[in-house]
């Protein structure tokens, strides 16, 4: 799983920065691959990334990425049953402490940027309505391509991302296996303990993939 998730990690913010200007203009694989070509230029240019800046980075996720994403949504489905079950106040704090999670992992994978590239692929049959799949292959110097798909919503007039499946795993099913866990021995609250000893780098490998690793 740790190839997956690093692959997804990096990819995420090259996919999903500046996407504001184009969002009711642009189909959505026609946006993925303009505001990729854009990051990316960024990125290769950026020395305080490329310096392992994590505040710019956390900086440029927070203010390019974060409105793009649905993160009620993708934490739901990342908590599965146990979301239904939570109360208001306890989907508001997963939601929080989960977008805290990711943001702190993606400014981690931003600053790891080395020279990938990003090509494109036809999507393998019609989304349904509101709903949209963009398929991409990254290209890394001295390795095999990994396969990487995003799922995108229609949140009123926007496309926001919900999904991203490396190699056909899904990130939020990862996620899933590992949370459905927590909730079992500890409730909504004991995963939002969890997360948040985490997020505070007290946490342990309760919240890593299925394989035992983060």
């Amino acid at each position: 799983m740790i190839r997956q998730l690093r692959a997804c990690l990096l990819t995420l913010p090259i996919l999903l920065a500046p996407l504001a200007p184009h969002a009711q203009e642009t189909a959505p694989d026609a946006l993925v691959k303009g505001v990729t070509e854009d990051v990316l230029s960024i990125l290769r240019e950026d020395k305080d990334l490329q310096a392992g800046n994590q505040k710019k980075a956390m900086t440029l996720i927070e203010e390019k990425i974060g409105p793009h994403f649905d993160f009620p949504r993708m934490t739901g489905l990342a908590v599965g049953q146990g979301w239904r079950q939570a109360d208001p106040g306890q989907r508001e704090a997963l939601t929080r402490e989960f977008r805290t999670l990711l943001v702190r992992t993606y400014a981690n994978a931003l600053t790891a940027y080395k020279n990938q590239t990003v090509s494109f692929k036809p999507a393998p049959r019609k989304a349904a309505e509101g709903d949209a799949m963009v398929r991409t292959q990254i290209n890394q110097p001295g390795a095999a391509p990994i396969s990487v798909d995003y799922r995108l919503g229609k949140a009123g007039a926007a496309w926001k991302v919900y999904d991203v499946a490396i190699d056909n795993v899904s990130l939020v099913t990862n996620y899933r296996n590992t949370f459905t866990a927590e909730i079992a021995k500890g409730g909504a609250d004991g995963l939002i303990k969890v997360l948040q000893d985490k997020n505070s780098g007290a946490g342990s490998s309760r919240t890593t993939g299925k394989d035992g690793r983060s």
